[in-house]
């Protein structure tokens, strides 16, 4: 038997088909094996199969309001280059940078090329222009490399999106990108250029790639697990995703259903699947895989009949139209709702011995099956709908150009014009809006409401979250012999084995309190008594955030009531006021602001210096610094340094919440995943920027993540030395998203807040010496505490603090210098201030401080903006 050719299982019995059909047509949940066995419907089966998956999908069109409506996208080719670092058996589409030559093609198409095509396209009234590529061809071919470098690009990714902007600007096609599998950070680069990108998943066969001989062995990017990250990126970073599987190359029946309950499962996590294509597998002349028999169209639409029952109504459904062999009305009976992109001008790359059908005929042959045929865009409507969160502002244009308000689809006589693709009219920051004194009247005013008004769009399928965040609800039992664990803590805490760390982390009552004693006596060995702070003031410059963060109650839509951004005048006279009255310190964050280029962070850090050169810029959170590197299309390194350059003088290492992926997505959503959290630290502390270090923890997370934590910034510190400390940022559960929608535990107990600051102590021993409690988080007598526990700072003043405040920390925004002190005190302790890297304080900063002590900068007079 060909490696090629699936295991022939048994047939299943006539008792388990009818079981199976039954539970499909009563709408039961089928599992796996039940799944397999409609995988082989034939006959009278396949009927009643087909029958009620269509019967689920009129449902969903129902749901979406175009009941009886079939849709497809006119769209042309554009593949942009055939070399691709993968070697996938069924392929006619990758070639070789020499058979190109030879043919008398360059390695890539030029952009006079993308744009031809384009611009036939837009005359024929095509509205999307699909960019079909190998997947990052110059890391197999130097010639490609050489390509890329002589042209001006760094990588393949960048021509795409380079390519993308001037189709959106010079023929106004909207842009689909295929360009293989991508992380997180490619997401990040290519969202503002496209409104949908797409990958098959093909299968989730791992056999298929990992054994000779088979369709994808020798293609890395082929793995299954590599491309289910992928798909999984596209949701948490609100893209707009097309996926599918591909039949007939060598699966069984049991691995396609269960590449299908993958799709299920990535969809119900991350909500960014917006179609399925259900492809049947096509032999070509000249690859290996030339003998291997087509698959069947009977076992197609009993594929996609089985598709529609597991993904349901709501699922768009698609089966190319060119490789049915004309059996339109099978697949239409079999549940798809979708026929994809059909091209009047363009051929099917993949498949060009299979010519599209002519549009007219497509739409009649739906109609014979007692359907309409609509156009729809490359974003689908119910995205669309979804707004600013799935669709970047910088497209929005361009999409609501050619979409119909009241459906989302096309409009059939829409104008495809080449429209502006561009950062703001106006530099970030030149003028302020909304409300920008909340970081004083949330303490007076309050919030307008508890929850953004489109919080469960947002937020998403929550009971998925909370399968997901499940085990972190109920914290892990340890059993394990504490009073040795707590001798080897004393002894020698660099020592201490996980096993053991774990159960200190566990620890309660006498242990905890002995535990909190060794910690407090290696903080004075290590410190001294002192306790310090700084004089800052916090500026939140824009509290507009499209990130999608389940736990903050910070970000606001920029029509929210509550929502403002800041001028550059406005964060240069806060800067000036906290000067004015001792600091010598601000630190700077703000929301992922959808209209924010990322050259405004330079902008914000020269602003701040240009008026006090003499204040210490601890500015931009790693999200930031990924944000604006995504934006700029510069490196890590080379956005860090331009960042120092403009006067950025350290970073916050917040954004880390918990380096532990499993807790992260669940937390997070599309915020940067923990290894690019990792690359920003570490780069900025190569460049000669300092960071803080974070943890913030007491949600859906257990000790053994707190643990990964603390032991991964260890290592970081070892290797490069640049944290300046660890803050212990206990979470604030009031007004948090993931809170309010049930699925946190209501932030940590007093229990895990002198666990954790023990530990950190500890573990972080002696690599990073100075531990910071949150004042603002705990209070004044939960801050001694911490200090009684290992910690020795109490951060800053603040001035003005709306992170907290806003998510329902009751402690206020500012504490005078007295205040500190007196919390200092209340621990048996004496309080000094300090600098942001921990240093002496000029005698000049700490008299004016003194002298200003309890004077609050906000109360000056600060001219709001319109």
């Amino acid at each position: 038997m060909s490696s090629h050719t699936a295991p022939q299982p048994s047939e299943p019995t006539a008792n388990a088909m009818r079981r199976a059909l039954r539970r499909a047509r009563d709408g039961v949940a089928l599992d796996l094996e039940e799944a397999s066995v409609l995988l082989r419907a034939r006959g009278d089966d396949l009927s009643a199969l087909t029958e009620s998956a269509g019967r689920v999908r009129d449902a969903g069109l129902e749901e979406a309001g175009r009941p009886g409506v079939l849709t497809y996208s006119r769209k042309v080719f554009v593949p942009l280059t055939r070399l691709c670092r993968d070697r996938c058996h069924y392929c006619t589409f990758a070639t070789t940078p020499g058979r190109l030559r030879r043919e008398g093609h360059e390695l890539f198409l030029s952009p006079d090329q993308v744009l031809a095509i384009a611009r036939q396209g837009a005359r024929l009234g095509c509205k999307e222009a699909l960019f079909t590529l190998g997947d990052r061809p110059e890391e197999r071919w130097p010639e490609a490399r050489e390509w890329l470098d002589a042209h001006g690009y760094d990588d393949t990714l960048a021509y795409v999106r380079a390519m993308a902007i001037r189709v959106l600007e010079e023929t106004g096609l909207l842009p689909h990108l295929n360009p293989g599998v991508l992380s997180w950070a490619d997401f990040q680069r290519l969202r503002p250029v496209a409104p949908s990108m797409g990958m098959m998943l093909e299968t989730t066969a791992t056999r298929l790639w990992s054994e000779p001989g088979n369709p994808h062995h020798g293609s890395p990017d082929k793995e299954p697990a590599v491309r289910l990250r992928t798909l999984e990126g596209a949701g948490r970073t609100n893209v707009p995703f097309t996926t599918g599987i591909l039949l007939g190359i060598g699966e069984d029946h049991r691995e396609r259903a269960e590449s299908l309950f993958a799709l299920r499962r990535v969809q119900r996590s991350y909500q960014g699947i917006q179609e399925v294509i259900v492809q049947n597998f096509r032999a070509k002349p000249s690859t290996p895989m030339r003998d291997v028999p087509d698959a069947d169209l009977e076992e197609l639409a009993a594929t996609i009949a089985v598709a529609r029952h597991l993904l349901g109504p709501r699922a768009r459904i698609q089966a190319p139209p060119n490789l049915v062999d004309g059996q339109y009305a099978l697949m239409i009976r079999a549940g798809i709702d979708d026929w994809g992109g059909v091209s009047p001008l363009t051929a099917d790359h993949v498949n060009p011995e299979r010519p599209w059908p002519a549009i007219d005929q497509l739409a009649r042959r739906t109609a014979e099956s007692g359907f309409t045929l609509r156009e729809r865009l490359t974003i689908y409507p119910e995205f669309l709908r979804r707004g600013e969160t799935w669709l970047d502002p910088r497209l929005a244009p361009h999409v609501w150009a050619l979409a119909e308000p009241e459906t989302g689809l096309a409009r059939e006589d829409a104008e495809v014009v080449g429209r502006p693709w561009q950062e703001p009219d106006e530099e970030f920051g030149a003028r302020a809006s909304g409300r920008t004194d909340l970081h004083h009247s949330i303490d007076t005013t309050g919030r307008t409401s508890d929850r953004r008004e489109d919080f469960d769009q947002v937020y998403g399928d929550w009971e998925a979250v909370a399968e997901r965040a499940a085990p972190g609800l109920v914290p892990e039992r340890v059993d394990a012999d504490l009073r040795q664990a707590l001798s080897q803590a004393a002894d020698d805490p660099t020592r201490l084995t996980d096993h053991q760390a774990l159960a200190l982390l566990h620890a309660d009552g006498p242990a905890l309190d002995a535990l909190g004693r060794i910690a407090d006596q290696l903080r004075a060995e290590v410190v001294g008594e002192e306790v310090t702070y700084v004089v800052t003031r916090n500026i939140n410059f824009t509290n507009v955030c499209y990130t999608g963060c389940r736990f903050c109650a910070f970000a606001q839509r920029r029509t929210d009531a509550d929502a403002y951004s800041l001028s550059l005048e406005q964060v240069a006279d806060r800067v000036e006021q906290a000067w004015e009255v001792g600091a010598t310190e601000v630190c700077m964050q703000g929301g992922i602001h959808p209209d924010l280029p990322g050259t405004a962070y330079f902008d914000l850090a020269r602003a701040v210096k240009e008026r006090v050169p003499g204040i210490h810029l601890h500015a931009f959170s790693p999200m930031e610094v990924a944000n604006g590197v995504a934006r700029t299309g510069m490196s890590v390194r080379e956005w860090l340094t331009a960042a120092k350059e403009a006067g950025v003088d350290s970073l916050p290492g917040t954004a880390a919440e918990i380096l532990d992926d499993e807790v992260r997505w669940v937390l997070t959503k599309g915020k940067l995943p923990a290894d690019q959290w990792v690359e920003v630290v570490t780069t900025a502390h190569e460049v000669g920027l300092r960071t803080s270090s974070t943890m913030m923890y007491g949600h859906v997370d257990q000790p053994r993540h707190w643990l990964g934590h603390l032991r991964l910034l260890a290592r970081i510190q070892q290797r490069t030395g640049g944290f300046t400390e660890f803050v212990t940022l206990p979470f604030i559960h009031t007004n948090a998203p993931v809170y309010l929608a049930g699925i946190a535990r209501p932030g940590p107990t007093l229990r895990d807040n002198r666990a954790v600051t023990a530990m950190a102590r500890l573990l972080l021993h002696p690599h990073i010496p100075h531990i910071q409690t949150s004042w603002v988080k705990l209070g004044t007598e939960g801050a001694a505490q911490m200090l009684r526990s290992g910690a020795n700072d109490l951060g800053g003043t603040l001035m003005e603090e709306t992170i907290s405040r806003m998510a329902g920390s009751s402690y206020g925004s500012h504490r005078s210098l007295r205040e500190l002190e007196s919390i200092a005190e209340s621990a048996g302790r004496p309080g000094r201030q300090r600098t942001t890297l921990y240093g002496p304080v000029p005698a000049e900063r700490q008299r004016v401080a003194r002298g200003a002590d309890g004077r609050l900068p906000r109360l000056l007079p600060v001219v709001e903006g319109t």
